[in-house]
């Protein structure tokens, strides 16, 4: 049991790590497209589902981790864009920091409300090391996207 265990963890990091290697090429080729990087998180975030099918997990499973992540990270982008509009890098690092610690709190009530609805409607909420890790993923590229495409893209900021 420790051994499979041991193994499911090492497979569920290693592919996290491999799935986090093409996400910085890939944000890191378009790092000076402004107007594009919203839409090119939101296609990274459909990445991620489809990694989910292609490891069998359903997205309803993985649901309150998508929402966590939707919160959290569209939460931080925002605080992250203010400070950055009062006191540039360093004003993008508090606000985005001090956001983080806020919407960990506030997106886990949504994540915790989200599973709880599903066990409720007696829907599957399978979750282990991968599927989680890949849901929250998911769902703050989605945060981020939405943000990014309203300020950058649709705005113009």
């Amino acid at each position: 049991m420790k051994i499979k265990l041991k193994e499911n963890l090492l497979n569920s990091f290693l592919s996290v790590a491999a799935l986090s290697a093409v996400i910085f090429a890939v944000v890191f080729s378009f790092i000076y497209q402004k107007r594009w990087i919203g839409v090119i998180f939101l296609i990274i975030g459909f990445i991620h589902l489809l990694v989910l099918k292609l490891f069998r997990i359903k997205v309803k499973a993985v649901l309150p981790d998508i929402i966590f992540g939707v919160i959290d990270n569209g939460i931080l982008v925002i605080a992250a864009i203010i400070g950055a509009g009062f006191a540039g890098v360093l004003g993008a690092i508090i606000g985005g920091g001090a956001a983080n610690a806020v919407t960990d709190g506030s997106a886990g009530i949504f994540e915790g409300w989200t599973a709880e609805y599903l066990r409720k409607h007696r829907i599957e909420e399978k979750r282990t090391v991968l599927s989680a890790s890949i849901g929250k993923m998911a769902g703050c590229f989605f945060g981020a996207a939405i943000i990014l495409i309203i300020a950058w893209t649709i705005l113009a900021l």
